[in-house]
């Protein structure tokens, strides 16, 4: 089904409500206990899709969120769903983004005796554009797919494969070929740095210890010249040019050298930007968005109670930025394997400092 860029954002602009005076951002809809939002992207067209984490259990991997706030699976039933034997489906999805193109691009990570895969769906025709597989040996066997960001201008895509600390890498992907190959693996651009993530006074913890999460946050500027990324827990912004990513004649040690350091920035899941050059960070140790200013300075644009973990950002056709909220220090994963979740589940949403939609 497509929609036209007013009417849907008007029925979001219709839900959305501020959540007080003195904050500059809005709830745009709140989910059930059930539906646990991990990434999110809008389509050119003002179409919302959200990917939903495994740990609350629903059967669904992506869902559209609908003007009235409800989900429906997405692209279809079987699509959303584990695939059964060599059937469509997707086993895990965290990163998500939709191009210029109306595409919606789903980075899946793999099941059981699987494979990754990219898989890319036609929004504006509802059909199956294309599927990359993402197999050994561009990945390893700590495969952690978590973002992306795609380049329609080079026919690439950039993925922040998060994997164990030490092997924590990007993956370039030649949308032209098919080809993937695995970059700035174990660097000190992609690997995490030696911090405590402290959320409610407490360390968070990963399989019993303190979280070690390297390369996450990753975005492309809306000239698709940039790539800006960097560790989840880890004090900087770096960013490379995707000529040089794409340039394979590089060696590891050409390619680090060319990578530069762009800002301070916090412990950090989710990041987009905009065409001022402003790289915006979900602040999840703080309850806070914030943002990398062009100088290289960081500051939190808000803070409030509502914001338990803001994760994934999207930028809108209307110059605002969408943000999934969801709690994910509370679930047992990430807190010694007790369910704190208090219900904190919802899409945020705020005025863009300058216009200018990433890799548009």
């Amino acid at each position: 089904m497509i929609r036209s860029v007013m009417a849907a954002m008007a029925a979001i602009l219709l839900l959305a409500h501020p959540v007080s005076a003195e904050t500059e951002f809005e709830v745009v809809t709140e989910f059930e206990a059930d539906v646990g939002p991990g990434n999110i992207a809008v389509s050119p067209d003002g179409r919302v899709f959200m990917s939903l984490h495994r740990f609350w259990g629903n059967p669904n991997r992506v869902v559209e969120v609908m003007p009235d706030g409800s989900v429906e699976p997405y692209p279809n039933e079987a699509w959303a769903s584990p695939p059964e034997r060599d059937g469509p489906g997707l086993n895990g999805v965290l990163g998500l983004r939709a191009d210029r193109e109306g595409i919606l691009w789903m980075l899946d990570n793999p099941g059981e005796g699987q494979v990754g895969k990219l898989v890319g769906w036609n929004t504006r025709t509802e059909t199956l554009e294309r599927i990359i597989p993402l197999a050994p040996p561009v990945v390893r066997p700590d495969i952690f797919l978590n973002d992306l960001a795609v380049d329609r201008e080079h026919e690439a895509v950039y993925i922040a494969d998060t994997a164990s600390p030490e092997f924590a890498a990007l993956i370039v992907v030649d949308l032209t070929t098919g080809r993937t190959r695995r970059v700035l693996e174990g660097s000190r651009f992609t690997r995490p740095e030696d911090i405590d993530m402290v959320i409610d006074g407490r360390v968070v913890t990963l399989n019993g210890s303190p979280a070690r999460v390297g390369v996450n946050p990753i975005t492309i500027d809306p000239a698709n010249t940039w790539i800006y990324f960097g560790a989840m827990n880890g004090t900087s912004i770096y960013r490379v040019r995707t000529t040089d990513l794409m340039d394979e004649t590089l060696s590891p040690e050409d390619l680090e050298a060319r990578v530069e350091r762009y800002g301070e920035k916090p412990i950090s899941d989710g990041s987009t930007i905009d065409g001022g050059g402003n790289v915006y960070i979900t602040d999840v140790t703080n309850d806070a968005v914030g943002v990398v200013r062009p100088d290289g300075a960081y500051e939190r644009l808000f803070t409030d109670d509502a914001l338990s973990w803001p994760d994934g950002f999207a930028y809108g056709p209307d110059d605002f930025i969408y943000a999934t909220v969801n709690e994910l220090h509370r679930s047992p994963a990430l807190n010694d394997g007790e369910d704190g979740m208090m219900g904190e589940f919802k899409i945020i949403r705020f005025k863009a400092l300058q216009p200018g939609a990433p890799g548009r």
